[in-house]
């Protein structure tokens, strides 16, 4: 999805409490000045997973931007942050960064409950892009035994072929029989006015 001049939407993050989850001054830095470019008064900022754990129980949030870090700390804070169970925080998009993304890593990204992993440098067009997919997406949310999170399944293409569905609204992979007749010609040609084409 690219955001371009003509673009009609529209989001007021004045009102948005964010926490930023980085563990290099350098880093939080840039997040600070990424996201009050874009008009967040409300930032929570954590050097650590520790931190942000505590600003979790404290403040109500709605959106997470945090750092993996080298060591993983930030795919581990996801993963808690998603079992916490604490409402409305468990639920609140994470965009997460990372210096590098090789397939693992995106994986693990995945698996902990991320929405979204970016790779550094980061640019304002490129963290907002992600932050409105996010929001316009609208992913629902599976809490399981094994996953916690958005649905990992970013396009709906169905239930893959060989068994059924997992979860309680998927459709059956086989179509059944028309219910009813199928419609004639004319009964087509009813519903679509004609139209003149230019050739």
């Amino acid at each position: 999805m690219g955001l371009d001049a003509n673009s009609r939407a529209r989001f007021n993050f004045e009102r948005a409490s964010v926490l930023l989850l980085d563990g290099t001054p350098l880093g939080l830095e840039i997040l600070v000045q990424v996201l009050t470019g874009f008009g967040a008064k409300t930032l929570h900022r954590a050097a650590n997973a520790d931190e942000a754990k505590d600003i979790i129980q404290r403040f109500a949030i709605d959106l997470a931007v945090v750092d993996a870090s080298p060591t993983g700390e930030g795919y581990e804070f996801v993963a808690w942050l998603r079992r916490s169970k604490i409402e409305p925080n468990c639920y609140a998009p994470v965009l997460l960064t990372a210096g590098h993304t090789p397939t693992h890593a995106i994986e693990q990204a995945r698996n902990c409950g991320a929405d979204f992993i970016m790779k550094k440098p980061l640019t304002p067009k490129a963290v907002l892009e992600r932050v409105v997919w996010i929001a316009r997406e609208g992913r629902k949310f599976v809490d399981c035994d094994t996953y916690v999170g958005p649905d990992r399944r970013i396009k709906n293409e169905g239930v893959p072929g060989g068994g059924p569905g997992r979860r309680r609204d998927d459709l059956p992979p086989d179509v059944g029989e028309a219910v009813t007749p199928n419609m004639d010609q004319d009964m087509i040609d009813g519903l679509v006015p004609t139209q003149k084409v230019k050739l």
